[in-house]
């Protein structure tokens, strides 16, 4: 399953844009819904397994996935959290954007083969973000070639962090560090979708539900 939903994430995503054309409203309700959803996840379960045997590297490796997130939505202009502010007149590759969402895509991928209710978490979150992302290169000046080739490589790259994480005997070693990056990583993006993806940063009443849905379904599981 770790290796096949984020797969059909992505190509749900891609459906939802090419056919159906969600509107922005609905979009951004989804968006919500999986920020709370994948916040809960990790501070309900995955924050507490990394925190066992605490030495005070992971609070700061925690903190360093905080910056990391930060640098790379600065390469791809928000697009891990659903805002994409890029020139889609461009022929060109954008390969910026390719970079930062295979190497946050890489890393998420790391610890949902151990923990699959952060594998909903993660799936539910690259839903919304693969349909703003299709949409964007759709609208684009690309090809159909670039198009294909820039989302089978997204979509391959959660897999591959998990595929890598599982295999490799050097990655087993640093886990719980890993981890802890990823942590981080969640901690930006979830926390950005809540608090910036609302016009004028003020929450109307549909995206509170939504949010507190997010929340208790977390909890339930």
């Amino acid at each position: 399953m770790n290796i096949i939903l984020p797969i059909i994430a992505v190509i749900l995503g891609f459906i939802v844009a090419y056919f159906i054309k969600a509107s922005s409203t609905a979009i951004k309700l989804l968006l919500s819904f999986s920020g709370a959803f994948l916040l809960s996840i990790t501070v309900f379960e995955f924050l507490p397994e990394v925190y066992l045997n605490y030495n005070k590297s992971i609070g700061l490796l925690i903190m360093g996935g905080i910056l990391l997130q930060i640098f790379l939505e600065f390469l791809s202009k928000g697009a891990e959290h659903g805002h994409l502010h890029l020139n889609e007149s461009r022929t060109n590759f954008p390969f910026a954007l390719f970079i930062s969402l295979c190497i946050h895509s890489l890393l998420e991928g790391s610890p949902i083969q151990h923990n699959e209710h952060l594998l909903i978490g993660v799936v539910i979150h690259k839903i919304p973000i693969a349909i703003i992302i299709s949409s964007f290169l759709l609208n684009s000046k690309l090809s159909k070639t670039k198009i294909g080739i820039f989302l089978l490589l997204f979509a391959l790259m959660t897999p591959l962090g998990s595929f890598l994480q599982e295999n490799f005997v050097a990655l087993q070693a640093i886990e719980k560090y890993i981890n802890a990056v990823v942590i981080g990583i969640f901690l930006h993006i979830s926390t950005t979708i809540l608090f910036e993806s609302s016009k004028n940063h003020q929450f109307n009443l549909s995206k509170i539900v939504v949010i507190i849905f997010g929340v208790f379904i977390a909890y339930l599981l």
